[in-house]
Protein backbone atom coordinates (compact mmCIF):
# COMPACT_ATOMS: atom_id res chain seq x y z
CA UNK A 1 0.00 0.00 0.00
CA UNK A 2 1.59 3.01 -0.82
CA UNK A 3 -0.60 5.44 1.20
CA UNK A 4 -1.56 4.77 5.57
CA UNK A 5 -4.46 6.57 6.80
CA UNK A 6 -5.15 6.34 10.92
CA UNK A 7 -5.91 7.91 13.32
CA UNK A 8 -3.89 10.21 15.67
CA UNK A 9 -5.82 11.36 18.13
CA UNK A 10 -8.73 13.17 17.27
CA UNK A 11 -7.29 13.72 13.96
CA UNK A 12 -6.69 11.58 10.97
CA UNK A 13 -3.16 10.99 9.56
CA UNK A 14 -2.43 9.83 6.19
CA UNK A 15 1.39 9.01 4.79
CA UNK A 16 2.71 8.46 1.07
CA UNK A 17 4.24 5.74 1.80
CA UNK A 18 6.71 5.47 -1.36
CA UNK A 19 9.73 6.65 0.03
CA UNK A 20 11.87 4.60 -2.81
CA UNK A 21 10.16 7.11 -5.71
CA UNK A 22 10.84 9.85 -2.85
CA UNK A 23 6.74 9.65 -2.23
CA UNK A 24 6.22 10.42 -5.95
CA UNK A 25 2.90 11.07 -7.08
CA UNK A 26 1.57 7.96 -9.92
CA UNK A 27 -1.56 7.59 -11.35
CA UNK A 28 -2.71 4.78 -9.58
CA UNK A 29 -1.63 6.74 -6.22
CA UNK A 30 -3.67 9.93 -7.38
CA UNK A 31 -6.99 7.81 -7.61
CA UNK A 32 -6.10 6.09 -4.35
CA UNK A 33 -5.66 9.58 -2.74
CA UNK A 34 -9.48 10.73 -3.84
CA UNK A 35 -10.60 7.58 -2.25
CA UNK A 36 -8.71 8.16 0.82
CA UNK A 37 -10.25 11.93 0.93
CA UNK A 38 -13.77 9.93 0.41
CA UNK A 39 -13.28 8.32 3.22
CA UNK A 40 -12.05 11.07 5.40
CA UNK A 41 -15.17 12.80 4.58
CA UNK A 42 -16.99 10.16 6.46
CA UNK A 43 -14.46 9.69 9.89
CA UNK A 44 -15.36 11.90 12.82
CA UNK A 45 -12.02 12.98 12.13
CA UNK A 46 -11.32 17.00 13.80
CA UNK A 47 -8.74 18.11 10.48
CA UNK A 48 -6.77 15.10 8.03
CA UNK A 49 -2.74 15.79 8.42
CA UNK A 50 -0.82 14.80 5.24
CA UNK A 51 2.67 13.70 5.10
CA UNK A 52 4.96 11.66 3.26
CA UNK A 53 7.07 8.96 4.73
CA UNK A 54 10.69 9.77 6.26
CA UNK A 55 12.35 12.86 5.88
CA UNK A 56 13.45 13.66 2.68
CA UNK A 57 10.07 14.00 0.88
CA UNK A 58 6.77 15.00 1.40
CA UNK A 59 5.86 14.00 -2.17
CA UNK A 60 8.26 14.95 -5.32
CA UNK A 61 5.65 15.04 -7.84
CA UNK A 62 4.35 13.41 -10.78
CA UNK A 63 5.94 10.32 -11.68
CA UNK A 64 7.70 11.51 -14.96
CA UNK A 65 8.00 7.85 -16.47
CA UNK A 66 4.22 7.90 -16.70
CA UNK A 67 3.75 11.31 -18.03
CA UNK A 68 6.30 10.06 -21.30
CA UNK A 69 4.46 9.25 -24.84
CA UNK A 70 0.75 10.30 -24.22
CA UNK A 71 -1.67 11.67 -26.45
CA UNK A 72 -3.12 15.02 -25.67
CA UNK A 73 -6.54 13.50 -24.64
CA UNK A 74 -3.99 11.20 -21.90
CA UNK A 75 -2.71 13.96 -20.58
CA UNK A 76 -5.71 16.30 -20.41
CA UNK A 77 -7.14 13.46 -18.51
CA UNK A 78 -4.35 13.18 -16.49
CA UNK A 79 -4.31 16.63 -15.42
CA UNK A 80 -8.47 16.66 -14.77
CA UNK A 81 -7.41 13.70 -12.67
CA UNK A 82 -4.78 15.41 -10.14
CA UNK A 83 -7.42 18.26 -10.48
CA UNK A 84 -10.38 16.56 -9.26
CA UNK A 85 -8.70 15.03 -6.74
CA UNK A 86 -7.12 17.61 -4.68
CA UNK A 87 -10.49 19.34 -4.91
CA UNK A 88 -11.53 16.89 -2.71
CA UNK A 89 -9.89 18.57 0.01
CA UNK A 90 -12.02 22.08 -0.76
CA UNK A 91 -15.08 19.84 0.20
CA UNK A 92 -13.95 18.53 3.33
CA UNK A 93 -15.72 19.82 6.53
CA UNK A 94 -12.37 19.63 8.23
CA UNK A 95 -9.83 21.89 7.06
CA UNK A 96 -6.72 20.23 5.92
CA UNK A 97 -3.03 20.47 7.10
CA UNK A 98 0.00 19.26 4.05
CA UNK A 99 3.59 18.85 7.08
CA UNK A 100 5.72 19.20 4.33
CA UNK A 101 9.12 16.71 5.00
CA UNK A 102 11.69 17.17 2.94
CA UNK A 103 10.77 18.13 -1.32
CA UNK A 104 7.46 19.21 -2.25
CA UNK A 105 7.84 19.78 -5.99
CA UNK A 106 5.27 19.31 -8.91
CA UNK A 107 2.24 17.77 -7.95
CA UNK A 108 3.63 17.38 -4.60
CA UNK A 109 3.49 20.95 -3.65
CA UNK A 110 0.21 20.97 -5.79
CA UNK A 111 -1.51 18.87 -2.78
CA UNK A 112 -0.33 20.88 -0.41
CA UNK A 113 -1.34 23.90 -2.25
CA UNK A 114 -4.56 22.34 -2.05
CA UNK A 115 -4.44 21.99 1.86
CA UNK A 116 -5.77 24.94 4.07
CA UNK A 117 -2.95 24.76 5.88
CA UNK A 118 1.03 23.92 5.29
CA UNK A 119 3.97 23.38 7.79
CA UNK A 120 7.14 22.14 6.56
CA UNK A 121 10.37 20.97 8.31
CA UNK A 122 13.86 23.21 8.08
CA UNK A 123 14.89 20.92 5.36
CA UNK A 124 12.50 21.49 3.37
CA UNK A 125 12.61 22.07 -0.30
CA UNK A 126 9.38 23.33 -2.55
CA UNK A 127 8.73 24.39 -6.09
CA UNK A 128 7.01 24.30 -9.55
CA UNK A 129 9.53 23.10 -11.75
CA UNK A 130 7.50 22.01 -15.01
CA UNK A 131 8.77 24.87 -16.78
CA UNK A 132 12.16 23.04 -17.25
CA UNK A 133 10.68 19.79 -18.87
CA UNK A 134 8.72 21.92 -21.18
CA UNK A 135 5.37 21.40 -19.45
CA UNK A 136 3.50 23.94 -16.92
CA UNK A 137 2.00 22.52 -13.40
CA UNK A 138 -1.66 20.81 -14.57
CA UNK A 139 -2.84 19.95 -10.80
CA UNK A 140 -3.88 23.57 -9.75
CA UNK A 141 -0.59 24.88 -9.42
CA UNK A 142 -1.20 27.77 -11.78
CA UNK A 143 -4.48 28.48 -9.76
CA UNK A 144 -3.99 28.20 -6.07
CA UNK A 145 0.12 29.11 -6.58
CA UNK A 146 -0.78 32.99 -6.83
CA UNK A 147 -3.69 32.80 -4.52
CA UNK A 148 -1.79 31.72 -1.93
CA UNK A 149 1.57 34.23 -2.47
CA UNK A 150 0.33 36.61 -5.30
CA UNK A 151 1.02 37.01 -8.72
CA UNK A 152 4.67 38.79 -8.74
CA UNK A 153 5.73 35.83 -6.61
CA UNK A 154 3.97 33.06 -8.27
CA UNK A 155 5.11 34.19 -11.80
CA UNK A 156 9.27 33.84 -10.56
CA UNK A 157 8.18 30.27 -8.77
CA UNK A 158 6.83 28.86 -11.71
CA UNK A 159 8.64 30.59 -14.98
CA UNK A 160 11.87 29.96 -13.76
CA UNK A 161 11.04 27.09 -12.02
CA UNK A 162 13.27 27.92 -9.01
CA UNK A 163 13.20 26.15 -6.15
CA UNK A 164 12.76 27.75 -2.57
CA UNK A 165 13.69 26.56 0.97
CA UNK A 166 11.69 26.62 4.25
CA UNK A 167 12.47 30.06 5.32
CA UNK A 168 11.87 31.13 1.80
CA UNK A 169 8.45 29.92 1.78
CA UNK A 170 7.45 31.46 5.69
CA UNK A 171 8.74 34.81 3.76
CA UNK A 172 6.11 34.48 0.61
CA UNK A 173 3.63 33.02 3.07
CA UNK A 174 3.50 29.54 1.37
CA UNK A 175 3.46 27.85 4.67
CA UNK A 176 2.20 29.04 7.87
CA UNK A 177 5.12 27.61 9.88
CA UNK A 178 8.27 26.00 10.52
CA UNK A 179 8.26 22.74 12.77
CA UNK A 180 11.21 20.98 13.88
CA UNK A 181 12.04 17.96 12.77
CA UNK A 182 12.58 15.85 15.53
CA UNK A 183 8.99 16.75 16.63
CA UNK A 184 7.08 17.82 13.93
CA UNK A 185 4.21 15.19 14.26
CA UNK A 186 3.21 16.91 17.39
CA UNK A 187 4.01 20.30 16.27
CA UNK A 188 1.42 19.50 13.52
CA UNK A 189 -1.06 18.67 16.21
CA UNK A 190 -0.64 21.47 18.21
CA UNK A 191 -1.64 23.95 14.94
CA UNK A 192 -4.30 21.65 14.69
CA UNK A 193 -5.85 22.08 17.65
CA UNK A 194 -6.03 25.81 17.35
CA UNK A 195 -9.31 25.48 15.54
CA UNK A 196 -10.14 22.10 16.05
CA UNK A 197 -12.11 22.51 19.41
CA UNK A 198 -14.23 25.00 17.06
CA UNK A 199 -17.71 24.47 15.42
CA UNK A 200 -17.43 22.10 12.54
CA UNK A 201 -20.12 23.97 10.04
CA UNK A 202 -18.76 27.45 11.34
CA UNK A 203 -15.58 26.67 9.95
CA UNK A 204 -17.15 25.37 6.47
CA UNK A 205 -18.56 28.35 6.21
CA UNK A 206 -15.32 30.14 6.27
CA UNK A 207 -13.61 28.24 4.09
CA UNK A 208 -16.32 28.61 1.82
CA UNK A 209 -16.35 32.23 2.16
CA UNK A 210 -12.47 32.64 1.76
CA UNK A 211 -12.09 30.47 -1.14
CA UNK A 212 -14.68 32.64 -3.03
CA UNK A 213 -12.92 35.47 -2.42
CA UNK A 214 -10.86 34.94 -5.31
CA UNK A 215 -13.24 34.18 -7.86
CA UNK A 216 -16.04 36.66 -7.40
CA UNK A 217 -15.92 40.51 -7.59
CA UNK A 218 -16.31 42.14 -3.97
CA UNK A 219 -19.48 43.21 -4.40
CA UNK A 220 -20.56 39.33 -4.50
CA UNK A 221 -18.33 38.20 -2.21
CA UNK A 222 -19.61 40.47 0.02
CA UNK A 223 -23.07 38.81 -0.92
CA UNK A 224 -21.36 35.36 0.00
CA UNK A 225 -20.65 36.41 3.54
CA UNK A 226 -23.79 37.66 4.28
CA UNK A 227 -24.90 34.49 3.60
CA UNK A 228 -22.80 32.65 4.77
CA UNK A 229 -22.86 34.18 8.03
CA UNK A 230 -26.56 33.74 8.03
CA UNK A 231 -26.27 30.54 8.14
CA UNK A 232 -23.36 30.48 10.95
CA UNK A 233 -26.08 32.19 12.82
CA UNK A 234 -28.59 29.79 12.34
CA UNK A 235 -26.18 27.11 13.80
CA UNK A 236 -26.98 25.67 17.45
CA UNK A 237 -23.12 26.45 18.04
CA UNK A 238 -23.89 30.16 17.42
CA UNK A 239 -26.03 30.49 20.25
CA UNK A 240 -23.84 28.31 22.83
CA UNK A 241 -20.85 30.35 21.15
CA UNK A 242 -22.84 33.73 22.19
CA UNK A 243 -24.22 32.39 25.89
CA UNK A 244 -20.70 30.98 26.15
CA UNK A 245 -19.06 34.64 25.66
CA UNK A 246 -21.71 36.10 27.94
CA UNK A 247 -21.19 33.61 30.98
CA UNK A 248 -17.71 33.82 30.61
CA UNK A 249 -16.72 30.73 30.12
CA UNK A 250 -15.50 27.77 27.29
CA UNK A 251 -18.05 27.56 24.73
CA UNK A 252 -19.23 23.66 24.30
CA UNK A 253 -19.67 23.11 20.49
CA UNK A 254 -21.47 20.15 18.89
CA UNK A 255 -21.25 21.29 15.15
CA UNK A 256 -24.92 21.73 14.68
Amino acid sequence: MALKMEPLEEFMLLTIDRPQALNALSFALLQDLGQHFDAMAKSKARALIITGTGDKAFCAGADIGELMNRDRQAQKHGAELGQSVFAKLDKLAVPSLALINGFAFGGGLELALACTFRLATPNAKMGLPEIKLGLIPGYGGTQRLPRAIGQTRANEMILTGMTIDAGKALDFGLINQVVSTEKKIEEAIAFCRRFSGYSLPALSYARSAILRAHDLPLSEGLQVEADLSTLAYSQQDADEGMRAFSEKRPAVFKDQ
